[in-house]
């Protein structure tokens, strides 16, 4: 593993977000300047192709990733902000597996993205 390739995984390691590969160039050629952008494509494909990074796209025409060893979780976007909300809820697990068992099926795996604008609250007075 090159220096540079170090500094990428590290910058990936240390995202909270999902990054796309512009992010994660910005981040990079911050800690190490002679990154080039792309070095930071190649890096992106090399650890996508290797299983260690996932491509998620959320319909907003941008590739972001994530690392592909994260414990399983879903995703609600705001279509607003393009914020990604991760989250973990049971009841939704085993309502996905009942459905598949219903339908004749034994559930391998799924992937749930939610897409919704925030509530407004109301104004206190």
């Amino acid at each position: 593993m090159t220096e540079q390739r170090r500094v990428i995984a590290q910058v990936l390691d240390a995202a909270s977000d999902h990054p796309d590969v512009e992010a994660l160039y910005a981040r990079a050629s911050a800690v190490d300047p002679k990154i080039s952008l792309a070095t930071v494509y190649r890096t992106v494909k090399l650890f996508e192709e290797a299983g260690i990074l996932d491509k998620v796209e959320f319909g907003d025409g941008r590739a972001r990733y994530e690392d592909a060893e994260r414990a399983h979780h879903d995703h609600l976007i705001d279509v607003t902000t393009g914020a990604v909300i991760e989250f973990i809820d049971p009841e939704i697990e085993a309502l996905q597996e009942k459905i598949a068992a219903k339908l004749g099926y034994k559930l391998q795996g799924h992937k749930l993205e939610l897409y919704g604008v925030p509530i407004k609250q109301p104004v206190k007075k």
